[in-house]
C-alpha cells in the first residue's frame, strides 16, 4: 500500500489523539501535517503496524508542543479552554463511550491538569487501548513507568470528574431550557437548570470581550448571564435581529452557539452533573472558533 493510502487510513485516529493532547483542532491538523512529512520521507521497509508507527511520531510530536505550549499558556489572558469542534454522528471512533467522554470539553480542562507524559499515557491506554510495551516504545521509556504514570494521571482525573454522569438523552432538554431562559432573560427559569455550586468559564484570549476570571455560585453566574443577554449585541454594536442562538452537537454534548450576522460569536458547553448544569464553559476567542466555523460552513475562514 502506498504510503499516502496507509496515512488517510489512519488519519482520522491519529487526528483524535492529537486534539485530544493538544486540545486544539488547529494545532491537530498542523502535527498530522508535519508526521505526514516525516512518514512519506523515512517509512520503515518491514513496517509491521502503521497503527502504531504512525501513532508514535504524532505522539512525540505533540508531546514537544506540549513541553513549549506551557509558557505561552502561562501568559494567557483570562481562563485558557479548549477549541471547540463539531463531533461526528456517523458510526465510527468516536462512539465507544471513552472516546465520546474523552473528546468533551470538560474533560479536556481535566488533561489539562496532567503532565504531557501523564496526559500520552492516558490517552494512549484509557482511550485508545495500546498496551503498555507499545505506550513504552512512544515514549522512550519502560512499561513499568508508564504504569505509573498511568496510576497518577487516573487519580487526578477521577478527583475532577462529576460525581454522577447523565446520559446523553438526558442532556439536550436541559441545555434547551437553559437556552429559553437565557434568551428570554429569566433569571429564575435560569435558577432552575443550574447548580447551587455552578463554575462558569469565558475564554476571549484578550481578543474580545470576556470574563477574565472564573464565576462562581449560582446567583453570581445568574447575574452574569442576564447581563451577558441584555447587553451583549449593544456592547459590540449589532442590532438584536443579527443574533440567532442554535443548539447542536460539540464535542460529543449538546452545546449552543451563538452567532452574530451569521458568524460563530460564542461557543457555550455544559457540564451536566445530577440532573442540572453544575459548569458552563464560553469559548469566544476568535483564533478557537476558526476550526469550527469551517466545519459548519464547509469553506475556509
Amino acid at each position: 500500500m502506498a504510503e499516502i493510502e496507509l496515512f488517510e487510513a489512519q488519519r482520522r485516529r491519529l487526528f483524535g489523539v492529537a486534539y485530544r493532547m493538544l486540545g486544539s483542532a488547529s494545532d491537530a491538523e498542523d502535527v498530522l501535517q508535519d508526521a505526514w512529512l516525516r512518514f512519506s520521507a523515512a517509512r520503515p521497509v518491514d513496517l509491521r503496524s502503521p497503527d502504531a508507527y504512525l501513532t508514535t511520531i504524532v505522539t512525540r510530536l505533540c508531546l514537544d508542543r506540549l513541553k513549549s505550549a506551557r509558557a505561552s499558556r502561562e501568559e494567557y489572558i483570562g481562563p485558557w479552554l479548549p477549541e471547540p469542534l463539531v463531533t461526528d454522528a456517523a458510526p465510527g471512533p468516536e462512539r465507544s463511550a471513552a472516546l465520546a467522554e474523552s473528546v468533551t470539553l470538560a474533560f479536556m480542562v481535566l488533561l489539562e491538569t496532567l503532565s504531557p507524559e501523564e496526559r500520552a499515557v492516558f490517552l494512549l491506554r484509557e482511550v485508545f487501548e495500546h498496551d503498555y510495551d507499545e505506550i513504552a516504545t512512544m515514549l522512550e521509556t519502560t512499561p513499568a513507568n508508564c504504569r505509573q504514570l498511568l496510576h497518577r494521571a487516573k487519580g487526578r482525573v477521577a478527583e475532577g470528574r462529576p460525581r454522577f454522569r447523565d446520559a446523553a438523552q438526558e442532556k439536550r432538554p436541559l441545555v434547551d431550557r437553559f437556552v429559553r431562559a437565557l434568551v428570554a432573560a429569566n433569571a429564575d427559569e435560569l435558577r432552575g437548570v443550574l447548580a447551587e455550586d455552578i463554575g462558569f468559564w469565558s475564554d476571549g484570549g484578550g481578543k474580545v470581550l470576556a470574563a477574565r476570571r472564573p464565576v462562581f455560585g449560582l446567583e453570581a453566574v445568574v447575574r452574569v448571564l442576564v447581563g451577558i443577554r441584555r447587553t451583549g449585541p449593544a456592547t459590540v454594536g449589532v442590532p438584536l435581529e443579527t443574533v440567532s442562538i442554535d443548539v447542536i452537537d460539540i464535542n460529543a454534548e449538546p452545546a449552543m452557539v451563538l452567532r452574530i450576522a451569521g458568524r460563530v460569536d460564542s461557543v457555550y458547553t455544559f457540564t451536566i452533573d445530577g440532573g442540572a448544569i453544575a459548569a458552563i464553559r464560553v469559548v469566544r476567542n476568535p483564533d478557537k472558533l476558526r476550526f469550527l466555523e469551517r466545519q459548519l460552513t464547509g469553506s475556509p475562514t
